[in-house]
């Protein structure tokens, strides 16, 4: 009884102790997703929660975390959190997710979020009207693409250490498409969490950080840690408001599979053009939705913090 005892406080230590990181790899979409299909990149902390959307804290009882990132041109601002379900659906509970919805009733939504929860950040425009800008990406993510998700262990230790490290520091938007992007934010929080797990490609991206790379570095880094578990899985798009985003690629086969890009070069540099697609063939082909087998509804989004991800290694056998 006594050895049974102990057991169970161990694993209830152990529970506590673990929380969980799940990277969102997000499909480009509409003209922009267009010529630049690398797609966007976020963070989601299941025990990490905020106490504005620029100053965070550690999750009370029934929170579901947050989702960081970088933007560009909201409010001067390097990153926002935004809790879960807002984030992703532009409402605060479960049970006001529609299963469907056009765009206006998108811009609704999240116009009606932001009036409550963002103004401070996201003023009203002129004469109290929905402002424009890039604000739109803090809520309702899933209404304009599908989102995979790549979940790895955390501990209160490191989650605190990223709440520390970004509080203290000063947070004003040095954005660049290039060189400090959606990408390099996530690839600087993930490796927070586990020191140089995730690097720059810069044979297949030309030393941009890309969506994909990021996730194709954090499985590379499950594969070669079989004590860090990771599961995959992913979030589909809510039908109504846009049509389907497309696949993320890398930007070899981003220049590879676009006829605007490669027939020019094809014809007029045939040597360039060349080494692109042999690049593209040898190290630009990952595609994270072959290893997001499992699809979530949004009534499933609580298993995200039950932390029952399988072992790293299995998933990492997925070629």
């Amino acid at each position: 009884m006594r050895r049974l005892l102990l057991l169970l406080l161990v694993l209830w230590c152990n529970t506590a102790l673990w929380a969980d990181a799940t990277l969102f790899v997000q499909e480009p979409y509409g003209v922009f997703g267009a010529i630049n299909p690398t797609g966007h990149v976020s963070v989601y902390l299941s025990r990490v929660c905020a106490e504005t959307p620029v100053v965070l804290r550690r999750c009370g009882p029934g929170e579901f975390g947050i989702v960081i990132s970088r933007y560009r041109k909201v409010s001067g601002f390097d990153w926002i959190a935004v809790p879960l379900i807002p984030y992703l659906y532009a409402v605060e509970d479960f049970a006001s997710i529609p299963q469907e919805a056009n765009a206006e009733t998108v811009a609704y939504l999240r116009d009606e979020y932001r009036r409550n929860h963002l103004r401070e950040i996201v003023p009203d425009g002129p004469g109290g009207q929905t402002p424009k800008g890039s604000w739109i990406e803090l809520v309702g993510a899933a209404y304009n693409r599908k989102i995979y998700g790549l979940q790895i262990k955390t501990t209160e230790a490191q989650d605190q250490d990223l709440i520390s490290v970004l509080n203290s520091r000063k947070n004003k938007s040095h954005f660049n498409l290039f060189f400090n992007n959606c990408a390099d934010f996530s690839r600087d929080i993930l490796n927070l969490y586990y020191d140089a797990a995730i690097r720059r490609n810069y044979i297949a991206d030309a030393g941009i950080t890309t969506p994909q790379q990021v996730a194709k570095s954090l499985i590379s880094h499950a594969k070669h840690h079989p004590g860090l578990p990771l599961s995959a899985f992913s979030l589909p798009q809510i039908p109504g408001s846009h049509h389907p985003s497309h696949q993320v690629d890398s930007v070899s086969a981003a220049l590879v599979k676009s006829k605007k890009y490669i027939l020019p070069l094809a014809v007029f540099h045939p040597w360039v053009a060349g080494c692109i697609f042999a690049i593209y063939l040898a190290n630009g082909r990952f595609n994270v939705a072959h290893f997001a087998e499992v699809e979530y509804a949004p009534v499933d989004l609580s298993r995200l913090q039950d932390s029952a991800a399988p072992r790293g290694d299995e998933l990492a056998q997925r070629k």
